[in-house]
């Protein structure tokens, strides 16, 4: 789910260049020093993830982890994925530079969607964390793919059809993302729960 250099009119690019800056600042300034190691990680996972690519049909469909990245790191989330995204760039030409702001709100604010769901459900023990993990994550694809296929409509009638088969594509992802995101938080909630504190909360909450 990248967008590539030219697919975009000039003025979206440029609009969500501006977007995806300011969402960026906000991250930033929200970042603490002390959950830097966490979001190397989860950056780390991002882009490994995203580099696997799977054959469906006329497209290709990878894990996005989006709701996963924004549950573990919060606000930071968004600095998170657009720096992974910014590597692919760089290092894979995947998606392009020209691409990258309108990539990183397809990808980051679904990333805080996902976030502000699970750390504002009361209750999360047990199951029940799995449970709001596993909706968080399908959530934050879902929109994702919303936001993809709006992108794409205002390149015009050509992109109609792509946007509707990139939104079909990634319905087999919403469930595998929910899955795994499920899995990992309720593993995490048995052996080391205070790794899913994350910034959109206070401690203890």
């Amino acid at each position: 789910m990248h967008l590539s250099d030219g697919v975009l009119p000039t003025a979206v690019a440029v609009g969500s260049f501006v977007a995806s800056g300011l969402c960026l600042a906000v991250s930033l300034k929200k970042t603490n020093a002390e959950e830097l190691p966490k979001i190397a990680v989860m950056t780390s996972a991002f882009f490994v993830a995203s580099l696997i690519h799977v054959p469906l049909g006329p497209t290709s469909v990878h894990l996005l982890l989006p709701g996963l990245v924004g549950i573990l790191t919060g606000w930071s989330a968004f600095l998170s994925i657009f720096l992974g995204l910014a590597l692919q760039s760089l290092l894979f030409q995947f998606g392009g530079l020209t691409a990258l702001g309108a990539n990183g709100l397809m990808m980051g604010l679904p990333a805080w969607f996902a976030a502000l769901l699970y750390h504002c459900v009361p209750a999360r023990q047990g199951r029940g964390a799995a449970v709001v993990a596993a909706l968080a994550s399908s959530g934050a694809v879902a929109f994702a793919a919303v936001i993809l296929a709006a992108l794409l409509a205002t390149g015009g009638e050509d992109f109609f059809g792509v946007a509707k088969i990139a939104v079909v594509a990634h319905i087999p992802v919403i469930g595998v993302e929910g899955v795994i995101s499920a899995f990992v938080v309720g593993f995490l909630q048995r052996v080391k729960p205070e790794l899913l504190w994350a910034p959109m909360e206070r401690r203890g909450a």
